[in-house]
């Protein structure tokens, strides 16, 4: 969370104005990550390429992606379908709720045609920054560097996309008319391919870590974290264990504690952050840094509690399923009626009013009306609510629980498992667990990555790569088929190559 003004740095004025103001300005007096550096030379590619980092939020100098990355379809498709989260508190979003919630799927809804079609604007944004390098014959450090950078945005758009539909077209290539968008489907082994080249380049040509005035740039380790997920999702566990094991051991990351201090102004780009999408909001910026993951599901209330749409509220069933003890619970929990906390659980000493049209609500994205007005904001009316809630997407523990997934996947016994999963244990102020069997270690391990991303929309796809998304699911009418959207009537009308997913 960012409010304030930043002067722009010499180096950037050299960047081309539209690339400069879609994405740059969070990247200025930063901390580095960790002990190495680089010092980038200005290539090419680089006003496009910082470019991305505004497009897949909300910028409004880019064709801006942020609806399909962080607004209002994408906690539908990534958060109402768990069962950690829903939409109740907006009365007039119950054709959202029967959609998401209760696997009603509908090919017309535009907000699954509204992701879909922001993934693949952000492809061919990709795609562009690509073809100049491939085109100009560009090998210079910086430009590589650049396409590398490209290449890990493709891959973390097309994840989206084939953990979200399916197969989907392939299009690794720039579109230049229309008509070169009419590509059929490839099945979901060439996408996945796809990523994990993109990702073994990024790995391999991305820095250690950015100059600090470009902390939070995509790193060498982000696209080995994200090339883990990645792997993990398809069972993989095997390749998966040894890029955990690489993070855990020599990347420059650590736990961070307290745990909600995380997901507050103090915890923006902090020793456990691998990368996440920035946002800011300032008075008179013309709406150009900021984004709508904390506008959309920040509080639903009135005057001073008017903070949000609460479009991604907690259910009773996440609400139960945290230990006694666990400091998680009231960092992730904001509870109607009640006091928020205070400041040690990253609360303001408020009370919450009786806010009847929903019992709970994403304390992650937690901010107080007062943050508007003393940032000279005014009301939330005018797009200030929560606007500037950075969206932690690649962070340590989410590392340590996927090695330990993989370990205690590829052999059972292996003592990473509990030792990783013992660490984020300890940061929740829980005790230690045992070994006891690797059935055993499988139950403790989904239950930590469910209380320790709650709210951050793991859960549904870790349902599906458990198998257990229909025991789970199925009494709100999920069936198997329901792990993939069908493909939205917009794209198949858009596009006479696409045909339906075989289940829809």
């Amino acid at each position: 969370m960012k409010i304030s003004n930043k002067k722009i740095t010499r180096f950037l004025i050299a960047i081309s104005a539209i690339a400069l103001f879609g994405g740059c300005k969070k990247f200025l007096d930063r901390e580095p990550l960790g002990i190495a550096q680089i010092d980038l030379n200005v290539g090419a590619l680089e006003g496009k390429t910082v470019g991305l980092y505004g497009a897949i939020r909300n910028s409004a100098a880019q064709p801006y992606c942020g609806d399909g990355f962080q607004g209002i379809a994408y906690v539908a498709m990534n958060g109402f379908r768990s069962d950690d989260a829903e939409i109740v508190s907006d009365p007039g979003a119950s054709a959202w709720h029967q959609t998401y919630d209760n696997f009603q799927y509908t090919k017309d809804d535009w907000g699954a045609g509204l992701y879909w079609d922001k993934h693949f604007i952000f492809v061919g944004l990709c795609n562009d920054i690509l073809d100049d390098a491939a085109k100009q014959n560009l090998t210079d450090p910086a430009s590589v560097i650049n396409t590398a950078e490209a290449r890990f945005f493709r891959a973390y758009a097309y994840f989206d996309l084939v953990r979200t539909y399916g197969a989907v077209p392939k299009i690794d290539f720039k579109i230049n008319v229309p008509a070169d968008g009419n590509v059929a489907k490839s099945d979901t082994a060439a996408i996945y391919a796809l990523i994990n080249d993109d990702l073994t380049f990024a790995e391999q040509n991305l820095p250690i870590v950015w100059e600090a005035k470009f902390a939070g740039r995509a790193n060498k380790w982000a696209a080995k974290a994200l090339h883990a997920k990645v792997l993990l999702q398809q069972r993989r566990y095997g390749e998966a264990l040894p890029i955990c094991k690489d993070i855990i051991n020599n990347g420059p990351y650590q736990l961070y504690t307290p745990y909600w201090k995380m997901f507050k102004k103090e915890g923006e780009l902090c020793s456990e952050s691998i990368f996440e999408i920035q946002a800011a909001k300032t008075a008179g910026d013309g709406n150009t840094y900021w984004s709508r993951l904390g506008q959309c599901q920040g509080v639903r209330g009135s005057g001073t509690w008017d903070l949000g749409w609460g479009w991604n509220t907690p259910t009773t069933n996440l609400v139960g399923t945290y230990e006694a003890g666990d400091v998680r619970k009231d960092a992730t929990i904001l509870f109607s009626n009640q006091s928020d906390g205070g400041t040690n659980t990253g609360g303001y000493g408020l009370t919450l009013p009786n806010l009847t049209n929903a019992l709970y609500w994403n304390k992650k994205v937690y901010n107080q009306y007062s943050d508007y007005l003393a940032n000279g904001l005014g009301t939330p009316e005018n797009e200030s609510q929560n606007t500037w809630v950075n969206q932690r997407v690649l962070r340590l523990s989410d590392v340590l629980l996927m090695g330990a997934e993989a370990a205690n996947e590829t052999g059972a016994g292996n003592p990473d498992a509990a030792t990783w999963v013992n660490r984020v244990r300890n940061r929740a102020g829980l005790g230690n667990v045992a070994f006891v069997s690797q059935a055993q270690m499988r139950t403790v391990i989904k239950q930590e990555r469910r209380v320790e991303f709650a709210m951050e929309f793991e859960r549904f796809f870790d349902l599906v790569r458990y198998g257990d998304a229909t025991s789970v699911l199925g009494t709100n009418g999920y069936q198997n088929k329901h792990r993939y959207y069908p493909i939205p009537t917009s794209a198949l009308n858009a596009n006479p190559a696409l045909v339906q997913n075989p289940e829809w």
